[in-house]
């Protein structure tokens, strides 16, 4: 049992929120979900109660360990055919479609179900401590108060590089609403050390204490949210939002090298997690050496054979079969690595494809009694959309789906897209040993392999483990970071492979975890973000 919590986030406003929130007496629930709740005030493009995500939950003394998986459903009004003339192209990770016009991407229509709030609202209900009112109390502060804009979040809002997908500029700039919270008269985002003052959320925020979700979902904040997609061709409904329940799930179970893995079942990441694991422990990891030529080889290559599979068999369950007996098979892994032994090179086919994406956040959390909470939350694609007089942006999920009929990621009424969020909890001899996950986009499930495999096989602290450099592919190609030397990628490129070299020192998401071992807890936060662990 830890002698005291801790909890780690991207962002210092929320970590401290959360802390502030257990020190009062609260639980690791009441700490993730005030935490998660001002991260949507002060990262509102990353994150917010107009979202998606996945919550794991272990909370050993009510026996309990379950997950609340909220990936938002495709509104009710949405066909599979519906833009299957408009492709353009592909994400070069997979991490969403080009459509003429940008319709999936950017405006109403590439708005999904919100889910999050009514995660939030259900995971305190049933297990936190302090009353709902206390929990929502800090991110109203923090809107109606104000918050300053951080390195991180301005590099995400001044992005401007995909040649495909829409600029995060032009998402800020994508309704009235969200120009006036987010940029300078202008029209550029607002930059490091200019305050965000968000009175309407702060508002909205205060029925969400007075009433819940209820008042989201099937009251005043719900037919605002009717009335403002009406009005401008959203598919979202009264209907979606009336009828919404997160989904509880148990947790997907893996075993690497003795420790046991517990992660989130499809349409999450938590599959693809368990498939590299299960390829990579039949390799001595250590002896090839960290982020060596071979390593790099050798984990790309499970990264490249599990992104195949995802494309091909990972969706929504309640809309397709998902064959996680064969996937997640130690003699299929022991297969796939045969392959990768015998120097076989993976192919992931993509669509004219084009420029990776990112986004997201994380909390993970541990109180003094061993309680752990790991959540992923996200807005997918951020819509730009900002309902006028509500101040929450909402999800952009729609452009994730794939536009082509027939598939495992096609557009249907009601169905979840794949995410690759995968909280995650390690567990050493029955105990919690690692509490973990990341932002990232189609990176997460290959940063949170990576780390896990830095504590794991290399013996690093957490806050080692997140700090060291990464790489990923979800593609035929290799995507290194700055910091992986060109001695080890000119290797690469002469066995064949083809190398991009991101400009950044630290990326391919941002993992956040905790480390407990025995008594004591130590925390990392990925320093490519602004964010901290703070003990309780």
């Amino acid at each position: 049992m830890p002698k005291q919590g801790m909890l780690v986030a991207p962002q210092p406003e929320a970590v401290e929120a959360g802390v502030e929130i257990m020190r009062a007496g609260g639980n690791a629930v009441d700490g993730a979900i005030a935490c998660a709740l001002v991260q949507g005030v002060v990262d509102p493009m990353m994150c917010g109660i107009a979202g998606f995500g996945s919550l794991g939950l272990y909370l050993p003394a009510k026996g309990f360990h379950g997950y609340l998986d909220f990936h938002a459903p495709a509104p009710l009004a949405a066909t599979a055919e519906m833009w299957a003339d408009r492709i353009e192209g592909e994400a070069r990770d997979g991490y969403g479609f080009v459509l003429k016009g940008r319709v999936n991407d950017v405006g109403y229509q590439s708005i999904c179900l919100p889910a999050s709030l009514a995660a939030y609202h259900a995971a305190h209900s049933e297990h936190g401590r302090l009353p709902w009112s206390e929990v929502v109390a800090p991110a109203i502060a923090w809107a109606e108060q104000g918050w300053s804009v951080r390195p991180h979040v301005y590099k995400f809002w001044s992005d401007d590089t995909s040649p495909s997908l829409a600029p995060n500029p032009a998402r800020l700039t994508a309704t009235p609403a969200a120009r006036a919270l987010y940029c300078r008269p202008d029209g550029t985002p607002k930059r490091v050390g200019d305050s965000v003052v968000n009175r309407d959320l702060g508002q909205t925020l205060r029925l969400i204490q007075r009433d819940g979700a209820e008042v989201f979902y099937r009251g005043e904040i719900a037919r605002a949210i009717d009335a403002d997609m009406r009005a401008n061709g959203g598919l979202l409904a009264l209907a979606d939002l009336a009828g919404y329940r997160p989904v509880r799930n148990a947790p997907l179970w893996g075993d690497y090298r003795g420790y046991r893995i517990a992660s989130n079942q499809p349409p999450g990441g938590g599959p693809m997690l368990i498939q590299m694991l299960n390829i990579l422990e039949h390799f001595d990891l250590a002896a090839l050496g960290h982020n060596s030529v071979e390593y790099l080889r050798v984990v790309a290559e499970a990264m490249k054979r599990a992104t195949v599979d995802k494309d091909r068999w990972l969706g929504d369950p309640a809309f397709m079969s998902v064959p996680l007996d064969r996937l997640l098979a130690k003699d299929y892994a022991r297969a796939l690595a045969l392959e990768i032994k015998a120097g076989q090179k993976a192919h992931v086919p993509r669509f004219n494809a084009g420029a990776p994406a990112k986004d997201t956040t994380q909390v993970s959390c541990i109180d003094a009694e061993g309680n752990c909470v790991t959540m992923t939350h996200s807005l997918g694609m951020p819509s730009g959309v900002v309902t006028p007089g509500l101040g929450f942006m909402y999800n952009g999920c729609m452009g994730v789906f794939d536009p082509r009929p027939g598939r495992p990621g096609s557009i249907q009424p009601g169905k979840a897209r794949f995410s690759s969020v995968c909280p995650s909890i390690v567990f050493k001899d029955g105990s919690p040993h690692l509490v973990i996950g990341a932002p990232g986009a189609t990176q997460i499930a290959m940063g949170v392999l990576q780390v896990t495999l830095n504590v794991l096989d290399f013996g690093c602290s957490m806050l080692e483990a997140v700090s060291r450099a990464r790489f990923s592919a979800t593609s035929d190609a290799i995507d290194v970071s700055n910091r992986i030397p060109r001695f080890v990628t000119r290797a690469l490129e002469a066995e064949g492979y083809e190398v991009i070299r991101s400009p950044f020192s630290y990326g391919f998401a941002w993992v956040h975890g905790l480390k407990i071992e025995g008594d004591q807890v130590t925390g990392g936060a990925d320093p490519g973000t602004d964010g901290m662990a703070l003990a309780v």
